[in-house]
């Protein structure tokens, strides 16, 4: 085939180093804005984005030339560079190694869509542990709590 078509969607979730509350709401619209631009440059495309107080969902359209991980190093490397230069949060700002990425189907994207943007009040009910404990869970991804968190 001389072209190639692909529909890839990721759903990237990752935390504050430490769990700590550092995304403040005023500095929360500025730095989705910012991740999404490296989602952009990276020939990819950002769907939704929220960025809790200690963790972030993006859901990715990913290009086939980018693997999930190198994404999702140049969204932490660069955010994180980013918030120290400007100064934003007192100390170093910095992301938690690791990260999950689940995959959707096109008929899931809305869906998806509404659960990113409807964070706020969704930590309200549920703890970003629970959170992330069921994810692993409905996807069939074994795993082992202590290692988690």
């Amino acid at each position: 085939m001389p072209n190639t078509y692909t529909q890839i969607y990721i759903q990237v979730v990752f935390v504050v180093k430490d769990r700590q509350s550092l995304i403040t709401e005023n500095l929360r619209e500025k730095v989705e804005k910012y991740i999404c631009g490296v989602i952009s440059n990276r020939k990819s495309k950002p769907i939704a984005i929220y960025c809790n107080p200690d963790h972030t969902h993006i859901l990715i359209g990913l290009h086939p030339s980018v693997s999930v991980s190198d994404m999702v190093r140049d969204i932490k490397a660069n955010s994180s560079k980013w918030i120290n230069e400007n100064g934003w949060i007192a100390g170093n700002f910095s992301w938690q190694e690791g990260f999950g990425a689940f995959t959707y189907s096109k008929s899931q994207i809305d869906n998806v869509v509404k659960y990113i943007l409807n964070q706020e009040e969704h930590h309200k009910k549920t703890t970003f542990k629970d959170e992330y404990i069921r994810f692993l869970e409905k996807f069939g991804i074994d795993y082992d709590e202590k290692y988690l968190f």
